[in-house]
């Protein structure tokens, strides 16, 4: 039996220096865990699309996906993943934790102080030298 694969998108949004990130909803996959915002890629939607409605829909707020930085693989038991990561321009709005728990502004040195799901964590040496750029 073959796993689903899902095409993940996450964002770096930054302010003055620090990243935001959202700590997963109770209920979800990877409850509790701290995460680049973004979400799940719908059919007919281009990758930057799909991480601006994410962000839309779960923190309220307009971004625009500049640039795609990396994709990374991960398989987890039951499913398996290509994750997108972009860096972004933040329009406007506040963001508000709507569709996850909790919002933090953190240092790139600090991520690795988080409960971060295994592609994340993965991602933390690449985000190291973009915010030395």
């Amino acid at each position: 039996m073959s796993k689903s694969h899902f095409h993940v998108t996450a964002g770096l949004i930054w302010k003055d220096g620090r990243l935001l990130i959202t700590r997963r909803p109770e209920g979800s996959h990877l409850a509790g865990y701290w995460e680049f915002p973004g979400g799940k890629h719908e059919q007919g939607e281009s990758l930057e699309a799909c991480l601006e409605r994410e962000i839309r829909e779960e923190l309220g707020m307009e971004v625009k996906a500049l640039k795609h930085v990396f994709q990374i693989d991960h398989d987890y038991e039951t499913k398996s993943i290509t994750l997108h990561l972009f860096q972004c321009s933040w329009l406007n709005g506040t963001p508000t934790p709507i569709g996850c728990d909790e919002i933090r502004w953190a240092r790139p040195e600090e991520l690795a102080n988080f409960k971060l799901p295994p592609p994340d964590l993965q991602l933390l040496p690449l985000i190291q030298r973009l915010a030395k750029n």
